[in-house]
C-alpha cells in the first residue's frame, strides 16, 4: 500500500506536469460564428491551458468573438485570460487578428504580446508574440498564419530564421499555419538551430468532401520547437470533423483541425 502510496505521489508530483498548448486556425473567427459555433469550440479548447488563434477577423466581429469564447471557457470550471492582437499591418492580402487564451492557474503572462515589428512589412500577416511564465520557466509563442500556398508563403517563412537572433533570451515556440509542409527548405535553417517540428507527414486542412474515408488535404499546421529547451511529452490532432455528418457542416466551424502539444520546459 505505501508503494502505491510513493507512485501516486510520484507521478503527480511537479515533476510530472506539463503545458498542454492547442493551436488552431478557426476560419474567420467573427460574427459568421453562430452561438453553437462558439460553444463547440469552447468544449475543444477547455481542456487544454494555452490557445493559439489564428484567423481571427479584423473587421466585423472578430475580438467579440474570442471575447465571447473567454467567457464560455470561464463558465467551465477554471479561470481563463485573453490577449487579442491589433489587426496585422501588412494589408496588401487580407487583414487578420490573432488571439492568445491561458488557464491562468496553470500560466502566467509576462509583460505585452506584440506583433512583430522589425519584419512586419516582409511578412504579410506579422506574427503575435505572447512570453508566458510556467513553474519559474518561460517560454514564447509566436502565432502565426501565412499567406496561401498559391503566393508563396516560403518567400515570408524564410524570415523566421532570423527571428531567434532578434530574441536571444526568449525560448521560441513557432506555432500556427504555415501553409507549407514542414519537408520544405525553408525549415532548413530552423532546424540547423535546434528546431523541430512536432508533426511529420500530417495533413491538417480539411478537404471538401472525404474520398474514401480521406478528409485531410494538406500539411499546413505545425509547431517548431528548440529541443534543447523544451521536451514533448505527446502530441495529438484533433479531428473535430468525425462528429460532423458532412464536412461542409464540419467546416461551418473551421477548414482546419487543431493540432496539440503537451510539453515541458527543460
Amino acid at each position: 500500500m505505501r508503494k502505491i502510496l510513493l507512485l501516486i505521489l510520484f507521478i503527480t508530483s511537479p515533476l510530472f506536469s506539463q503545458v498542454k498548448l492547442i493551436s488552431w486556425n478557426v476560419e474567420n473567427l467573427g460574427s459568421s460564428k453562430s452561438p453553437s459555433d462558439l460553444l463547440y469550440i469552447v468544449n475543444i479548447l477547455k481542456d487544454y491551458d494555452v490557445v493559439a488563434l489564428q484567423e481571427v477577423v479584423a473587421g466585423d466581429g472578430g475580438a467579440q468573438a474570442v471575447a465571447k469564447l473567454a467567457d464560455e471557457l470561464n463558465r467551465k470550471g477554471s479561470k481563463w485570460d485573453y490577449t487579442i492582437s491589433d489587426p496585422t499591418s501588412s494589408s496588401a492580402y487580407k487583414t487578420e487578428r490573432y488571439a492568445f487564451l491561458w488557464k491562468t492557474s496553470k500560466v502566467k503572462k509576462i509583460g505585452d504580446a506584440w506583433l512583430e515589428k522589425k519584419y512586419h512589412l516582409e511578412i504579410d500577416r506579422e506574427p503575435y508574440y505572447c512570453t508566458f511564465d510556467f513553474k519559474g520557466k518561460s517560454f514564447t509563442i509566436v502565432n502565426f498564419h501565412a499567406i496561401t500556398k498559391s503566393r508563396q508563403p516560403e518567400t515570408e517563412i524564410k524570415y523566421f530564421k532570423f527571428l531567434p537572433e532578434v530574441y536571444p533570451n526568449l525560448n521560441l515556440l513557432f506555432v500556427g499555419d504555415f501553409n507549407c509542409p514542414q519537408s520544405h527548405t525553408v525549415f532548413n535553417p530552423l532546424r540547423k538551430m535546434g528546431f523541430l517540428p512536432v508533426f511529420l507527414n500530417q495533413k491538417t486542412s480539411l478537404k471538401r468532401e472525404c474520398n474514401e474515408d480521406i478528409c485531410l488535404a494538406s500539411e499546413f499546421d505545425n509547431i517548431w520547437y528548440n529541443n534543447s529547451k523544451i521536451s514533448v511529452v505527446n502530441s495529438k490532432v484533433v479531428h473535430f470533423y468525425e462528429s460532423f455528418k458532412t464536412l461542409k457542416e464540419a467546416r461551418e466551424i473551421s477548414d482546419h483541425i487543431p493540432i496539440v502539444l503537451e510539453f515541458n520546459l527543460s
